[in-house]
Order: C-alpha cells, then structure tokens, then sequence
C-alpha cells in the first residue's frame, strides 16, 4: 500500500504556472529515469488541463534524452485543440534548458459505438505462480548484478510471469511473453489514476522480450538498450488494483532496434489497452 500512494504522489506534480508543472523521480533500479515515470508524468500534466469528463485514449511519445535522476522534470503542456467529442494535447518533459521527452495525447468524451476484440490467451492463473521476488530468493547472487538490481528494488506494482525463461543460461526462447501485473493496494476510484499507473506499468517487460531470441534472457549488462518511442491505446475500463496481463510479442528487431507489441487484458478477458514500443539495442563498444 505505501508503495502504491508514493507512485501516485510521483504522478500528481506540481503546477507551477499556467500549462507548465513540476515531476521528481525515482529509482527502478537503473542509474537514469524511469521510462514508464516520464510517460505517465507527461500524461498527467495533459490530464490536468483537461475536462475532467474526457479521458485518455491514446498517446504516443518519444524519448528524446537520458533523464537526470537528481533533477526535477519539468513538463510543457501545449492545449492544441478542444474539439466536440476529442481534446489533444502535446507535452514536453524538460531538464537543463533541452526537451528529454515529447508526447502527443488525445482524450474523449465517454461514447458508445461498435464493440469487437481479440481472444484473451490461454495461460495459467496468477495464484499459481510465482512473484519476481521469489525468483530474486530463488537464485540470490547467482544472478547477474544488472538483473538482480532491478529485482531488489522494492516496487509498486507485483509482476508474476508465465513463462520461465532460466536467467542462469543463454539459452534462446521465441519472442513473446505473458505476465500478470498488478498494483500492491488499493486504488482510487477516479480511472484517471488507473489510466496513470498502467502507462507507468507498460513500459515494463517490452523491450527485454527483443532479447529473448539472442540468448539474453536476464544478463543485458554487455547491451546498450533505451526506449525509443512508445505508443498506448485506452480500449475499456478497468483497474490496476486487480491482476491484468500483459501479452507481450517481439515481431522484428533490425537495424540495432527491437519492435515489440503488447496487449492488456483483464481477468475477465476483455482487451482494455494495446501498447507498441521500438527500443535501441545495440553492444557496447
């Protein structure tokens, strides 16, 4: 529950004058910022300037620079246009004078319409599985600095993966992932903050699924990897306090980028949100 209301605290910002607000970070384990904070942050500062009878649909935004985690990110929110039915919104995140992110936003009145979607997959249940924790108590110091860095980290959000992919080889797996995921409390009611986590939840679990085919299942420490771009589609309602999953596939990694695509379901099986993301990977030189 503590973990959950500091989250949200990060997601609130500080307005500081018209259109311009303040975020902080904090650590995920990785010396830079946290994609999936400056997403949702960036998301936030839209979502203030906008009626509050419109909600988020979709986003697409781009990582620009590396984020200082010592310095406040400030976030430029540009009103493009309030439509009847859309409102759009661009946003850029800012440190030392240059733009580190940029987003563009769109947000709806709540309208009904034709209604479709794809199978939720088949796999098994959360309660049958186990936490990335336990794989952290599991293995201990075997394994690698850079992944059990990550795990030690105490975090707001609890992933359960279906698959095993064993983190002491590198033996290649085929390019997709499911995991379950959820908040570690309650709520509030208001979806605008569900929409917030999720953006900041979605940005776990993509990139890595790239790696999978190369025999890199857990020890990335040789790799340069940064998100490049990420886009996310608001389907259905839903809540983050209850156990969502992430399908997530890798359908081509070229040119020193890996593509990947994730869709959302919730325990019921309805697709509520749809994520696509393009990453840098390349060796260190």
């Amino acid at each position: 529950m503590k973990q959950v209301a500091e989250l949200i605290s990060l997601l609130e910002l500080e307005p500081i004058e018209n259109n311009l607000f303040r975020g902080q970070s904090r650590s995920v384990g990785s010396k830079r910022v946290f994609g999936g904070q400056v997403l949702a942050q960036a998301l936030s500062a839209a979502t203030q300037t906008v009626p509050e009878d419109r909600f988020v649909h979709s986003l697409h935004g781009y990582f620009i620079l590396p984020g200082d985690m010592e310095r406040p990110i400030i976030f430029e929110v540009d009103r493009i246009r309030d439509g009847g039915s859309f409102t759009t919104r661009r946003v850029k995140g800012i440190q030392n004078g240059q733009a580190i992110f940029n987003m563009s936003a769109s947000f709806q009145l709540v309208q009904d319409g034709f209604e479709h979607q794809i199978r939720m997959p088949d796999v098994s249940p959360p309660e049958d599985l186990p936490s990335w924790e336990g794989m952290a108590k599991e293995y201990g110091d075997l394994l690698p600095p850079n992944l059990k860095r990550i795990l030690d980290v105490e975090r707001p959000i609890e992933f359960r993966p279906v698959e095993f992919y064993n983190p002491l080889t590198a033996d290649k797996y085929d390019p997709y992932r499911h995991i379950w995921m959820k908040a570690r409390g309650d709520m509030p009611d208001d979806k605008k903050w569900h929409a917030l986590v999720l953006a900041y939840t979605s940005d776990y679990n993509l990139l890595t699924t790239a790696l999978l085919p190369h025999g890199m299942v857990s020890d990335f420490s040789k790799l340069q990897m940064a998100s490049l771009d990420h886009a996310m589609w608001f389907h259905r309602d839903f809540r983050v306090d209850d156990w969502l999953l992430y399908a997530v596939d890798s359908p081509s990694a070229s040119g020193a980028r890996g593509f990947t695509r994730g869709n959302i379901f919730d325990r019921a099986g309805r697709l509520v949100a749809s994520v696509v993301q393009e990453g840098l990977i390349r060796p260190i030189r």
